[in-house]
């Protein structure tokens, strides 16, 4: 399947405001991509990229007096198919899980495993299985928390989001991924764009989205507390430890959000041939 997806979010400055923006899709997305993907500025700033520590494309610029609007539209193939579910069998024990893996297991600055240890251990305990722990700490999250952008903060934790019981997509996910920690089974945040493909239409605005990604026997799968079940159509943008790690834009001073716009749509090879005429 081919999507078509993109973004022009505009900011306003009052003085010439550092900015670093995770914009871009992942690099392990770049063999899929159909059209180019570009960042174009409006006005036409300097712009260079490199790859962090959690292999995400960073874009660094310096945001004009009066602001700049970033925007890019591309169309990417997807294979189309649902999340993949982990193999049933014994979880890992800490021991044998790679030196590398080892970060997604501490706490961070949105995942709070000290705080959560006794829910977890009380809730999740009993379950003999890595993937029955996830589902289970999937299902109770995607219960646990009514969703409503209202509910968004950026200084929102996982405890936060456990206590208060409302939140948005990076909460559910926040809290989802600090279980799975405390049960010992690594998670990671990842960030990018999820249309309504495959799925009832959604009458709110389209936006990112935040979902994890779990380490089981020895590779990586993605689940979604938010929603609750699995998907098509992801496009990663960035990953790490949590929101901090993937935040899509950081100001080195004031600069203000005054629009943005997300699209995400299935297109067919008809349709995408007629917009390149």
């Amino acid at each position: 399947m081919l999507i078509r997806a993109g973004y022009e979010i505009r900011f306003e400055t009052a003085v010439p405001t550092a900015m670093l923006a995770l914009l871009s899709i992942h690099p392990t997305r770049h063999k899929d991509l159909q059209t180019p993907h570009r960042i174009v500025a409006a006005p036409d700033v300097p712009m260079y990229s490199y790859e962090d520590m959690f292999g995400n494309v960073c874009s660094r610029l310096t945001v004009p007096e009066g602001g700049v609007t970033l925007s890019c539209e591309f169309v990417i193939q997807d294979d189309g198919e649902p999340d993949v579910r982990p193999p049933e069998g014994p979880q890992w024990p800490v021991e044998q899980l790679p030196d590398d893996i080892l970060i997604y297991l501490l706490g961070s600055r949105y995942c709070e495993t000290d705080r959560l240890m006794d829910v977890a251990w009380g809730e999740f305990a009993h379950i003999a299985t890595a993937r029955g722990r996830v589902e289970a700490i999937v299902d109770f999250v995607h219960n646990h928390i009514g969703f409503g952008y209202e509910h968004a903060r950026s200084d929102k934790t996982a405890w936060n989001a456990y206590q208060e019981r409302l939140g948005v997509c990076r909460d559910f996910a926040h809290l989802a991924i600090t279980l799975c920690r405390c049960m010992n089974i690594p998670a990671r945040y990842c960030t990018g764009y999820l249309g309504d493909i495959g799925v009832p239409k959604d009458p709110a605005p389209m936006d990112f989205s935040a979902w994890f990604d779990v380490y089981i026997d020895g590779d990586w799968y993605t689940y979604d507390a938010r929603h609750g079940k699995p998907r098509i159509g992801r496009i990663l943008m960035a990953r790490g430890r949590d929101a901090t790690d993937t935040a899509l834009t950081t100001a080195f001073g004031p600069a203000k959000l005054v629009s943005f716009l997300v699209q995400t749509d299935e297109v067919d090879d008809v349709e995408l041939h007629q917009s390149a005429a």
